[in-house]
């Protein structure tokens, strides 16, 4: 072993590791190598074995622990390779914590979201035990405001967190389909600027599918009284499901009974929530630490096989590893440390099988890669047992293990043991496909932000069997990155294109196959996203929810292509394409306001004009600074006044330019300018409110709507650095990918859910 061996990455991983693992001085330049974060993870975290045996020689743990990540075999989760070996040291991705009913619950959660945010966590809450909204409050002869109300709450305290914080602090919010408030939970996120830190999914019961099948109302229950409140056609509301996820992805679903026939640990309480990603289903302040294992390099290239003993001593080492995390973690609060360390629950999982179905030849889109996909994962979850069994005998069983379904077994250390998380960062590390998920694309166009160049990313299995084949051309390349498949190209031969298949080229329903054939044999959950092309219908997505259900799956997750960066502006009876707006004709004389906002750029006087029908027309002019800001800033003012003169809603002007971001953010007058364009758009908000005008945002909207509206576009940033928000990356500018559950930049590394 050693650290100065050169760890074999490509040059998007280093880059990744440089930008958001590595040490830095106090200037952000890293001082360690990746060989070096490797090391110091590995000498970490096998410090847990002196615990049990304060004797025991560590270095060939140290090594065997080395090895395993340098060797790209198997990586633990981010906040593993951030943290362990430093001051942070909380090496825990995943968190659920409770919300009573009670306003001291509610902001002690609060409280405590907030130091796991800061420590680089995620968290996962179930609304469902707070009273609906206009439920009386006895304490104050109130009434309550409702779950979501409590939700935004949430989420504005993690948008204040975010700002200081390296990492992106993320929400799952869920709430049961029989409380009262379901219908205005499932359109909470309706719009794209409405609860930007939260993921959403409603938590399906058996009696709800039941009714569902059958055509019926179902109750709903107060949770205050536990008393039946009413009575909801479920039809009516699984098909509002079905709406709002055909319209942008959310919410999802979770089978809320399922999850706890599965539950080690009964004895303790119901499971309500998961992970922000859903994948960890977790009892009241538990956390979990994840890894996974590269299937990718499980392939034996002698006998065109799996190498089963590699994948063997792999699992066995991982589970050891992830023990040992536990241990060595400094957890954010004494409750969650008591039931972490009470329950040791674990997370293995894979990433890479896309890659590994290549390489033997096997489509994903058959039924051989299910077959496969249950054996593969049947293994490891044999030998991850297997691990764990070992570990007690040394160290104990996990100190609830009496209270588990296990107690009448073997004794074993890990309340859990497998799952299949989002491999979005972790997998680019590794330069491997992501999770259980199929190839995003065969060759797609990838840009270069600082030099303006464009280039292919092409998968490696395909460039070089192109090349080997003789088909290969740059021409061919560049067709194929148009939309990512090959499927349409006859230049390749069939057995090429039977083998490379992308996401969108394989039926939904496949999609949910496979991954109800990972399910069989993880203990917790498989984050997958089930890809829909943009032409898909609502009962696709409907027959979707209801075989996930059937063939055993936990949740549901999915995506229908280009649903979240919708026009979303209607002019008449006729769409955009049907009808071309026109702007007027700006009169030569108009009169208007100038207003200043403080930038990173330095003074900004916005100036905005009027005609007859009102604002017509928009300058920026930054002080003394000219180059590319000025650039930017007048291209801007000249896009705005073309908006406004064509009749373009001021509102949605107003919320394209709030929230955009830019290296270089200023604190002005209490608040924060975010870039140029933020000026600009806040400026344009100035103006309307000093100007009065009653009709601001929407001529046909009654007071009450327009003020919601009003005080909506006030206090939202329309952050782009989550799902629904943009399509693009809101570090370096590439297009994001959605896929298993999460959204991530194969260009820098950014992820919502690493």
């Amino acid at each position: 072993m050693s650290k100065n061996r050169e760890v074999k990455l490509t040059s998007t991983a280093r880059t990744i590791l440089e930008k958001r693992y590595l040490k830095k001085d106090q200037q952000g330049n890293p001082i360690e190598t990746p060989e070096e974060l490797f090391y110091r993870v590995a000498k970490n975290i096998a410090q847990s074995d002196l615990i049990y045996e304060p004797q025991k020689d560590i270095k060939p743990v140290i090594e065997e622990f080395y090895d395993t990540m340098a060797n790209l075999e198997f990586i633990p989760n981010s906040p593993t390779l951030m943290n362990a070996g430093r001051e942070l040291q909380q090496l825990s991705a995943c968190f659920v914590l409770p919300v009573e009913d009670s306003m001291e619950s509610i902001f002690e959660t609060l409280k405590n979201t907030a130091l796991i945010h800061k420590s680089g966590g995620g968290t996962g809450f179930s609304f469902s035990k707070l009273r609906p909204k206009k439920d009386i409050v006895q304490s104050t002869s109130g009434i309550s405001s409702g779950p979501v109300s409590f939700m935004e709450v949430f989420n504005a305290a993690t948008e204040a967190i975010k700002q200081g914080g390296t990492r992106r602090g993320a929400n799952m919010g869920i709430l049961r389909v029989d409380h009262p408030d379901i219908l205005e939970f499932i359109s909470c996120k309706n719009r794209n600027d409405k609860l930007i830190n939260f993921n959403i999914s409603v938590a399906l019961t058996e009696e709800f599918i039941e009714a569902v099948e059958d055509n019926k109302e179902y109750p709903l229950r107060n949770p205050r009284t536990e008393q039946i409140s009413g009575m909801l056609d479920a039809r009516m509301v699984f098909d509002k499901i079905v709406e709002h996820a055909h319209n942008n992805g959310e919410p999802g679903v979770v089978f809320l009974d399922r999850i706890n026939e599965s539950n080690p640990t009964p004895e303790l309480g119901k499971i309500e929530s998961t992970n922000p990603c859903g994948e960890q289903p977790l009892l009241p302040y538990e956390s979990c630490n994840l890894g996974s294992i590269n299937l990718a390099l499980m392939y034996n290239h002698e006998n065109n096989d799996i190498d089963w003993n590699k994948l063997a001593r792999v699992t066995r080492r991982s589970v050891h590893f992830l023990d040992n995390v536990i241990d060595m973690n400094h957890f954010p609060i004494p409750k969650i440390e008591e039931m972490t360390k009470a329950n040791r629950k674990i997370g293995l999982g894979v990433m890479g099988w896309a890659d590994l179905l290549i390489q033997l030849k096997i489509s994903y889109s058959i039924k051989e890669a299910l077959r496969l996909a249950e054996k593969v994962m049947g293994f490891i979850h044999s030998n991850a047992v297997e691990a764990s069994v070992e570990l007690a005998k040394t160290r104990g069983e996990f100190p609830n293990f009496k209270k588990s379904v296990f107690k009448n077994d073997r004794p074993r250390r890990n309340a859990t043991l497998t799952t299949i998380a989002p491999t979005g960062t972790i997998g680019m590390i590794a330069g491997v496909s992501n999770g259980v998920e199929p190839l995003f694309a065969i060759v797609y166009k990838k840009s270069n932000i600082l030099d303006n160049q464009e280039f292919l990313e092409i998968n490696p299995y395909f460039e070089e069997i192109a090349k080997q084949e003789g088909f290969y051309s740059e021409e061919l390349m560049r067709e194929v990155a148009k939309n990512g498949s090959i499927q349409k190209q006859k230049s390749v031969p069939a057995e090429i294109r039977r083998i490379f298949v992308t996401a969108h080229d394989i039926p939904p329903e496949h999609h949910i196959r496979m991954q109800a054939a990972f399910q069989k044999y993880t203990d917790n959950a498989v984050s997958k996203t089930v890809n829909f092309p943009h032409d898909a219908k609502k009962e696709e997505i409907a027959r979707v929810y209801m075989l996930a259900y059937q063939l055993g799956c936990k949740g549901v997750t999915v995506y229908r292509d280009r649903s979240r960066d919708k026009q979303v502006i209607n002019i008449g009876e006729k769409s955009s394409i049907e009808k071309q707006l026109m702007p007027r004709l700006r009169p030569s004389v108009t009169h208007g306001t100038t207003i200043m906002m403080n930038t990173g750029c330095g003074k900004m006087y916005i100036t905005i004009n009027e005609d007859e029908k009102g604002a017509c027309e928009l300058f920026a002019q930054l002080g003394k600074s000219g180059g590319c800001a000025q650039s930017q800033a007048e291209a801007t003012g000249r896009l705005v006044s073309l908006a406004l003169r064509s009749g373009i809603n001021v509102e949605e002007i107003i919320k394209q330019l709030k929230g955009i971001r830019c290296p270089t953010p200023m604190f002005s007058n209490g608040g924060t300018i975010f870039s140029c364009a933020d000026a600009i758009g806040k400026a344009v908000e100035i103006y309307m409110k000093e100007r009065n005008l009653p009709g601001l945002f929407d001529q046909n909207s009654n007071p009450a709507e327009h003020q919601q509206r009003t005080q909506d576009a006030a206090n939202s940033s329309n952050n782009l650095n989550f799902i629904g928000a943009c399509p693009q990356c809101p570090d370096c500018g590439e297009m994001l990918i959605v896929a298993e559950g999460c959204v991530y930049c194969r260009g820098c590394g950014y992820s919502k859910c690493w």
